[in-house]
């Protein structure tokens, strides 16, 4: 196995030449690359991937070089140390793997067309042109590029344009910056300006198969971001402009180069009139993360990849800062609680997780570390802790000397916590290094042993686990005066139950407000008076015993059949993220019913219960002044209601499609899904399915898109099923960026769930040659495991993926999820009998009462 080193050990860039000319017509890159840099070695390297080097220069001069494809590298023997001036000459293909340079493909008014971006994160810069592609190799870049222009088309980099000549678009020479940050693009766009309060230039750009008025909600979250963070950061913004760009085709969510933030087109692009305000908040806040990236991650960076996290930790929990502040009517941070902080702790629960900080070295295990529960969500939470620890004042001065000592440079998570701890007089690097180089987190079971109140802290497992002794400094946030601030044994004594209890006046509580990642379990005692005023809690802490709960049920601590009779407390709740929770955790019970039994219809009538008073209270129609809550609540309740197979709702929904047959996209954005789904399950035909693939293929409404995928993959129609994946493998219809939610679609979908499972199987080898090699070809993987929930299922997935353990970047994954699996199946055989039972008895008793 090839050894991987550190090619700057080598050579130190301190500045690049990059031209590049594009031939989108035959396909081919030719380019001219001249890095001037410091030689500590007579032999160097320089990174390179799939190019064909036609001649290396060091000092005008030829030198002898190899190529090594095992390592992506250069091998350049230079015969001397040094100051060194190279000149590489190369062509390379321009591929469609959304890596590297790559064209993305759409139409208008039935004119297929293509504009060329690029996605260098994590190390695929060397596609591009041949440099020391690693995050502590910064260097200033002059960019000239070139292509088969044609009249009106437009072209952006990471720097304002300064020239054209014969063709060549020339860029002002960048700051000091990492090669994974590098960008550009070029074809038929059009855009929208503003400016900030600091001066610096907001554009956001899209192909013109979107209207215009789509860029304005962009825009203007882009530009009050900006200025946002420069005052928070107290840092100003170090590039003339900042511009954003929607590429019909991105693997990712959206990357943070520096000047250049590209973006899948639904996390950018949107109508102001008919989008939910969940996705609204969404692109808000996809936006705000990349913009927080200007500063962490971009003016500085991370040393190695293993300080990942520090990149996209800090600029996840930005985003609701930023978002929270721009927006406060959004109660963001509630957003925070029903994603991030539950994908957090469901992950971080299965033993064998990666810890937020991961030592990595090869290209492959890199792309692997990009974790969206562990590096984005955990990390984001425990600074959300770390936060609550300092206060904003002390956050804000120590972010601002780290800006300043590392700016244009690297750090380590070494650097920030310094830089923290001085602001706050705090050692924060040893509170936050138990929860940074550990998996896992503790579950705090508090109970009262002879009187006295007890809390115990160990670690918490969903599934088999490894018991080997971790312990946490757990920021407790407790709600009575005995409780410490920090918890650092693994068991404390608070005193006297009885008379801390009277003297409190309320039932004992820990982690008031769910800002520290850690869950708890409390005895009889502690539940039933907690309980007893569940009222009295606010939605975020009623949020968070439904969620210890549920998480407590999976790890196997309760049973799930204990839990049933508590959900009717809150089934009448008016705040969207106690409803999103309750029904996860009817979600839950699915896994516990075989489809079509008698099980499952008392389930439905257990559902039913539950949301009929809310969809009598919401209608299916949105009302003028009515909340943020009763908005984002409706469509959850509207999609357990036609679970619960609720005759009312399910014609109520019809007649909407029927009167909306000829204008479907103008159906209201935050119901819309569940009506196409209404429609495709209970009255769908050949010609509806093949109606809303055509609708598909021609809109460039991303968000309607996502609804037609949702609802038509759902057919409980063999034929049609099989049509569908016929689809997989057509780029015409299913774009490789959003295979992944089609093939999670129809896995989910009983019906489709063996072809879709023999289809990933059959074609795995396709799949790997067309999105293998990118951050989000695991999540495949991760669906799989997801959706699987028997035995036969299991020994199908562990007979497929062991034998491909060793693959570099899926052995983790493939471990984990095989775990994942296991633990389902083991849960469902222990518990169905008793949660059946449960349902049964509830649904039986009507211990529900709406009156």
């Amino acid at each position: 196995m090839a050894e991987f080193t550190h090619f700057y050990e080598t050579f130190q860039p301190e500045h690049y030449n990059v031209y590049i000319d594009v031939n989108r017509e035959t396909k081919l890159i030719s380019g001219q690359t001249t890095i001037k840099g410091d030689a500590k070695k007579a032999t160097i390297s320089i990174h390179q991937k799939d190019l064909d080097v036609a001649s290396v220069l060091a000092d005008d001069k030829d030198v002898p070089f190899t190529l090594e494809k095992a390592t992506d590298e250069i091998r350049i023997d230079l015969g001397k140390t040094g100051d060194t001036t190279l000149t590489i000459t190369y062509t390379a293909p321009l591929t469609d793997s959304m890596m590297g340079i790559y064209p993305s493909y759409y139409e208008v008014d039935g004119v297929k067309k293509q504009i060329i971006g690029t996605q260098f994160e994590t190390n695929f810069a060397r596609q591009a042109f041949p440099c020391v592609d690693e995050p502590e190799a910064k260097a200033t870049f002059d960019l000239a590029i070139k292509y088969d222009e044609k009249a009106g088309e437009t072209t952006l980099s990471n720097m304002p344009e300064i020239k054209v000549e014969n063709g060549v678009h020339y860029f002002d020479t960048t700051v000091r910056m990492s090669t994974y940050l590098i960008a550009f693009a070029f074809g038929d766009l059009q855009s929208k300006m503003t400016e900030t309060k600091s001066g610096v230039k907001i554009g956001v750009f899209a192909t013109k198969a979107h209207q215009a008025k789509e860029l304005d909600f962009a825009l203007d979250i882009a530009k009050r971001s900006i200025e946002f963070y420069e005052d928070f950061y107290q840092t100003p913004y170090p590039l003339p402009h900042s511009w954003q760009l929607a590429l019909p085709d991105f693997s990712a969510g959206a990357m943070e180069n520096w000047g250049l933030v590209t973006y899948r087109e639904a996390y950018l692009v949107l109508d102001p009139d008919n989008t939910s305000l969940e996705m609204k908040q969404l692109v808000a806040t996809v936006i705000a993360h990349e913009l927080a990236h200007q500063w962490f991650g971009d003016l500085v960076t991370m040393k190695w990849w293993d300080d990942l996290w520090l990149n996209e930790s800090f600029a996840n929990m930005m985003e609701y800062v930023a978002i929270d502040a721009l927006q406060p009517d959004w109660h963001i941070w509630e957003m925070f609680q029903t994603s991030e902080a539950a994908a957090a702790l469901q992950r971080d629960a299965t033993d064998g997780v990666q810890s937020v900080h991961v030592n990595v070295e090869n290209p492959a295990e890199i792309d692997a570390l990009f974790d969206g529960a562990i590096v984005y969500a955990k990390g984001a939470r425990l600074l959300v802790m770390v936060r609550a620890l300092l206060g904003d004042d002390a956050l804000r001065e120590g972010l601002k000397n780290y800006f300043a000592a590392h700016h244009y440079g690297n750090a380590t998570g070494a650097d920030l916590w310094s830089a923290l701890g001085a602001a706050s007089h705090l050692d924060v690097g040893a509170i936050m290094n138990s929860w940074l180089e550990q998996p896992g987190y503790p579950v705090v079971s508090a109970s009262v042993v002879n009187g006295q109140l007890t809390l115990k802290q160990q670690q918490f497992f969903v599934g088999e686990g490894e018991e080997v002794g971790r312990q946490w400094q757990i920021p407790l946030n407790g709600n009575y005066d005995a409780v410490p601030a920090l918890m650092t044994d693994k068991e404390i004594q608070l005193g006297d139950y009885a008379e801390l209890r009277a003297a409190s006046g309320k039932p004992f509580r820990l982690n008031v407000g769910n800002n520290s990642h850690f869950i708890v379990k409390y005895d009889q005692t502690l539940l039933d008076d907690i309980l007893a005023h569940v009222a009295d809690l606010d939605p975020i802490d009623q949020l968070q015993l439904l969620q210890d709960l549920r998480l407590l049920a999976e790890g196997r601590q309760i049973s799930f059949s204990a839990i049933v009779p508590l959900l009717e407390k809150f089934a009448d709740s008016e705040s969207n993220v106690v409803t999103t929770l309750l029904y996860r955790v009817t979600n839950d019970l699915k896994k516990f019913v075989t489809p079509d039994s008698a099980a499952e219809m008392n389930l439905q009538a257990f559902t039913d219960r539950l949301s009929v008073s809310q969809i009598a209270r919401l209608g299916l129609k949105p009302t003028a002044g009515e909340s943020n809550d009763d908005q984002l609540t409706r469509p959850v309740v509207l999609g357990a209601s036609l679970y619960a197979k609720n005759p009312e709702t399910i014609a109520a929904v019809h007649e909407l499609f029927v009167a909306n047959h000829d204008n479907l996209v103008n159906l209201s954005a935050d119901i819309r899904v569940y009506v196409l789904l209404n429609e495709v399950k209970n009255y769908g035909t050949p010609e509806l399915i093949d109606e809303l693939l055509n609708e598909y293929r021609q809109s460039s409404d991303a968000s309607y898109k996502q609804s037609i995928c949702a609802a038509v993959t759902a057919t409980p129609d063999p034929k049609l099923i099989a049509k569908i994946i016929g689809e997989f493998e057509n780029a015409e219809t299913v774009k490789p960026q959003d295979l992944r939610a089609w093939f999670r679609g129809v896995l989910n979908n009983n019906h489709g769930q063996q072809a879709a499972w023999d289809w990933i199987r059959n074609d795995w080898q396709w799949l790997e040659d067309t999105v293998g090699g990118d951050m989000e070809f695991t999540t495949f993987i991760t669906v799989i495991a997801g959706i699987f929930r028997t035995p036969e299922r299991l020994a199908e997935f562990k007979a497929f993926f062991e034998p491909k353990l060793n693959t570099p970047g899926l052995t983790r994954e493939i471990k984990m999820d095989t775990k994942v699996i296991e633990t389902r199946v083991n849960l469902i055989e222990a518990e169905k009998t008793a949660v059946n039972g449960a349902i049964a008895l509830a649904v039986e008793k009507g211990i529900i009462d709406f009156k």
